[in-house]
């Protein structure tokens, strides 16, 4: 229990800044008047953590986990409160400031997934990774919620300052964990090839699909809200608490459903998160139980894959195997994300829904083939 706590800690640590970075900052954004195309290109936050694969040999080789952890975390806090002297007008500075922010919190990222791995048995993972999930969906309730509502109150000062004081608290546990010596690891760039021999073309397929159009329709879930005339305390309310409160469900009940079989977790999940975005192309007044249900399925999804990435990770390069394969879904999602607003600019937003769904299917029936086909 006590790992699993630990592991909760490091991912709501996570969760809280990108939260407010991929929920909040793209609904302030199109209050105050930007297009979905400039919504869109805002996910281009998320940038570091598409990329971190390229410097996880470096986690592997160089120093313990827990202090790469400790010290990431406590640079990114101080991070978080210099952004917090920034004038809510200097748009570069903010910008550079929480791009920077996101490359700690990415590269933190890097050596939690590797002490994870480290610390859970196989029959450990899925409920592992359904309590990973489960605290990274509560760290974006804190980020894209109630860091929110704190915004719109009393502005950025108070919202950078008030995630710099969790994360501060959420770096104790990690900074009392008896951490064992590890064994050097000769780990370089080239052991990436190896990772992507390792997993092959077909799991590739699945990592860069079974996300993509989830990504892509939940990016403009929220500008579809804002248009209808939602606020964003209710967006906030909906989105940040409800729909994190509820994905954290579904990753629960996805890592338990991981435990017993990784295939039916894994295709399952991605069909029930496919049909829930099919609906709301023809969503009407029953919007909100549909919103709220999709983040299950969503949460559902997130755990199960993860449970399954673990176990394609080799032992002492947990850290590269995993970061690239989570670099893979990051890319695909951030990829999604960043042309989704092309797309329903382009298609309306019940078309450009239907196509979404349209991919996570095809997403499902690749799942379904590589994994049994491997196993």
């Amino acid at each position: 229990m006590k790992r699993l706590a630990l592991l909760a800690s490091l991912y709501l640590a996570q969760g809280l800044p990108y939260g407010f970075f991929t929920l909040a900052v793209p609904a302030v954004l199109r209050q105050e008047g930007h297009s979905l195309r400039v919504v869109g290109l805002s996910s281009a936050l998320a940038l570091p953590w598409a990329l971190k694969f390229l410097w996880a040999p470096a986690v592997d080789r160089w120093g313990r986990r827990k202090t790469w952890i400790v010290a990431l975390q406590a640079v990114t806090v101080l991070v978080l409160m210099a952004l917090a002297t920034v004038s809510a007008e200097a748009a570069p500075a903010l910008a550079v400031g929480m791009l920077v922010a996101s490359l700690l919190a990415a590269t933190q990222d890097i050596a939690t997934d590797g002490l994870a791995v480290r610390l859970l048995s196989p029959a450990e993972r899925g409920l592992g990774n359904g309590v990973q999930v489960a605290g990274y969906r509560l760290g974006m309730i804190l980020g894209g919620s109630a860091i929110l509502w704190v915004f719109a109150r009393m502005g950025w000062a108070a919202a950078f300052g008030g995630m710099a004081l969790v994360l501060a608290l959420l770096t104790v546990p990690i900074a009392r964990w008896p951490e064992r010596a590890a064994e050097p690891v000769d780990a370089t760039p080239l052991d990436l090839l190896g990772t992507l021999r390792a997993i092959g073309p077909l799991w590739v397929g699945v990592l860069l699909t079974l996300k993509l159009g989830e990504a892509a329709a939940g990016a403009m879930v929220r500008p579809w809200l804002i248009d209808a005339g939602w606020s964003l305390e209710g967006l906030g309310g909906l989105l940040g608490v409800g729909g994190s409160a509820f994905g954290l469900v579904g990753a629960l009940l996805g890592g338990w459903l991981a435990g017993r079989s990784r295939v039916a977790a894994v295709v399952g999940s991605g069909l029930a998160q496919a049909t829930c975005i099919a609906a709301l192309a023809v969503a009407g007044d029953g919007v909100v139980p549909l919103v709220l249900i999709e983040h299950v399925a969503s949460g559902m999804t997130t755990a199960a894959l993860f449970t399954a990435m673990m176990d394609r990770c080799r032992h002492r390069l947990e850290a590269t195997d995993y970061t690239l394969q989570a670099s893979l879904v990051v890319i695909s999602a951030g990829v999604g994300a960043s042309m989704s607003g092309f797309g329903a600019e382009a298609l309306g937003y019940p078309w450009f829904f239907a196509v979404c769904a349209g991919l996570g299917l095809l997403a499902a029936g690749l799942a379904a083939y590589t994994m049994r086909s491997t196993s």
